[in-house]
């Protein structure tokens, strides 16, 4: 008898911790998962039809951006940067996806606050689009109340509330001003942000590179001398983690851009700069192809298996040249 107890205690304390293991297993699979990109003209119009409103200048840009928040933050498995407890905290490819996704919101939400809704420079902010930016600079890994998700989710009402004043006749004080300066200033920043990621997942490999830091000044100047020869190389241990974080910003762009392309039609009509324009958002699309691998690849440039950083950083490099010849039409055209 007492044999026969011990048996069976052997076996639970065996298969216990397997089927935990294998529940586990099943989860983090489950939830890594990237979500699919959306329709932003139409999510526009729906939403302007459920709220009753009218789309107008900067209404899909608004509405996409309200959008993007929800779907980060209510796709399968809900948010996950500040998960703490298992599965959840085993998982970095989707964590990883967010951040990309939330540094585009950041950057937009400031444009929105300094630029799109300012006539110029000694305008008075709009106080809505003030609220929210803030918020949206809240620690991403912050579950302690106040938790990230109900900052996040705040600053999206505090959109709508603009959203919905942005709509009315009768209430010009919030405005959304098309104008080329205003795009501009904000594809200088998108194209800073692909840059340094374009540069990070070409260092997956390791690279020796020239310093040129202050090529193009004579007068410039550093805070610390560094060396002419530099070796840059992304640890292996973070080279899954740059390539997500890639593939969140540039899904994010995309809808940011398929929107902007309806607020400034005139502008980019005008400057003959529309087809340069859906170039950019035809790079950026091919990096949410799928991954047709378990696991994000590190081959040599020219070894016999793929290195999928130096794929994404292509698709990435070629967009931040088309964003470069953009803005210079938009400022010459």
């Amino acid at each position: 008898m007492i044999r026969q107890m011990t048996q069976t205690a052997r076996i639970l304390w065996i298969s216990i911790p397997s089927a935990l293991l294998l529940i586990c297993a099943v989860m983090m699979f489950w939830l890594n998962h990237e979500p699919a990109l959306f329709n932003p003209i139409q999510q526009a119009t729906v939403h302007a039809q459920e709220h009753g409103q009218q789309v107008v200048t900067g209404y899909t840009t608004t509405a996409t951006l309200i959008e993007t928040v929800n779907v980060m933050l209510n796709k399968r498995g809900g948010y996950l940067s500040n998960d703490i407890l298992p599965p959840w905290v085993f998982l970095d490819n989707v964590p990883n996806w967010e951040f990309g996704v939330l540094t585009q919101v950041r950057d937009l939400s400031r444009a929105m606050r300094n630029d799109f809704s300012r006539s110029q420079t000694q305008s008075t902010e709009d106080p809505d689009l003030a609220e929210a930016e803030p918020m949206f600079h809240y620690d991403s890994e912050r579950w302690f109340p106040p938790d990230t998700e109900g900052r996040y989710r705040k600053a999206s009402k505090s959109l709508e509330k603009y959203l919905t004043r942005l709509s009315s006749p009768g209430a010009p004080d919030a405005q959304f001003y098309a104008r080329a300066d205003n795009l501009t200033d904000w594809l200088a920043i998108v194209g800073k942000r692909l840059g340094s990621l374009s540069q990070r997942l070409s260092a997956s490999v390791g690279q020796v590179r020239l310093n040129t830091d202050l090529s193009g000044d004579t007068g410039a100047r550093q805070s610390t001398d560094s060396p002419d020869v530099v070796m840059v190389k992304t640890p292996w241990t973070q080279i899954d983690d740059v390539f997500y974080e890639t593939r969140g910003t540039a899904w994010a762009l995309v809808h940011f851009l398929h929107a902007m392309e309806v607020d400034f039609e005139d502008v980019l009509r005008k400057k003959n700069a529309l087809i340069s324009f859906r170039q950019i958002i035809r790079e950026l699309e091919s990096t949410q192809d799928p991954l047709h691998s378990p696991m994000v690849l590190n081959g040599s440039q020219f070894g016999l298996f793929a290195n999928h950083s130096l794929v994404m950083a292509n698709y990435i490099s070629r967009a931040n040249a088309a964003i470069i010849d953009l803005r210079n039409l938009l400022q010459e055209g």
